[in-house]
């Protein structure tokens, strides 16, 4: 079940509840040659009963292969991410955009690696690679959009090219932990292309999403909810909003 991409490249894109199943992947969609494809043609849904809730048992985590070029070799910490903050037992999120504030509780106790990762991205404390090519220490969310929003299902941001198919220059393993149910809206989720290819994009449930349990990483809850229906309401043509949400800046603070 997935979506028709945007943009070039591979997007990284959580799938629809009740996309049409004749669609092609978003990676199918491009030419042999890395070209992208024109886009489909939108055709009538088949709507299918939306997934209910079942168990979810937490998995290994696996192991990737770190990016040649990674300036840390793909070892990174909580420790790492979070020096030099004050001390505290609670991570904080603050996603500040145009449309209202979202704190974001994150949950460095379930899923570490993917806390330190957005930690490190949003303080620009983590290298990642630019758009133009470039490992830099710099702040990776701010400035930029939400550039895929489904209302009733999820906004998605944290792409620094703006368009779905920006990453970070290497990739980091899910977290799957016991009874990760995207079962409310306001849940705090990596988006990605695939098992383990989690990068630098994210997205927020604006309902429940069952269909994507146990192959997205939960790792926060955002508040106010009443925010994210906002955002998720906007203008949209295909997914993609006619005035995209900006995300002015991301802090993270200890409580």
């Amino acid at each position: 079940m997935v979506v028709t991409a945007f943009a070039s490249g591979c997007e990284s894109s959580p799938p629809e509840p009740t996309a049409d199943p004749d669609r092609k992947p978003a990676a199918q969609t491009q030419a042999n040659n890395g070209t992208p494809a024109p886009v489909q043609t939108s055709r009538p849904r088949i709507e299918r009963p939306k997934p209910t809730k079942k168990k979810v048992t937490a998995k290994p985590v696996a192991e990737v292969k770190p990016s040649a070029d990674d300036p840390v070799k793909g070892k990174w910490t909580l420790d790492d991410a979070t020096k030099g903050l004050p001390e505290g037992k609670t991570l904080v999120a603050t996603i500040e955009t145009d449309l209202g504030n979202l704190e974001c509780t994150l949950f460095h106790d379930k899923a570490p690696i993917t806390v330190a990762n957005f930690v490190g991205l949003a303080r620009g404390v983590r290298p990642w690679k630019t758009p133009e090519g470039k490992w830099e220490k710099k702040p990776a969310y701010d400035g930029t959009i939400f550039h895929r929003i489904i209302k009733g299902f999820m906004i998605q941001g944290g792409d620094a090219k703006k368009n779905g198919s920006g990453e970070a220059g290497y990739v980091i393993p899910d977290e799957v932990w016991e009874d990760a149910n995207h079962d409310r809206p306001g849940l705090l989720c990596m988006a990605n292309r695939g098992p383990n290819t989690n990068s630098a994009q994210f997205f927020i449930t604006d309902e429940a999403a069952f269909h994507l349990d146990g192959g997205y990483t939960i790792f926060g809850e955002c508040a106010p909810v009443d925010t994210v229906h906002k955002i998720a309401s906007v203008p949209v043509v295909r997914e993609k909003p006619e005035s995209p949400p900006v995300i002015k800046k991301v802090t993270i603070t200890r409580k």
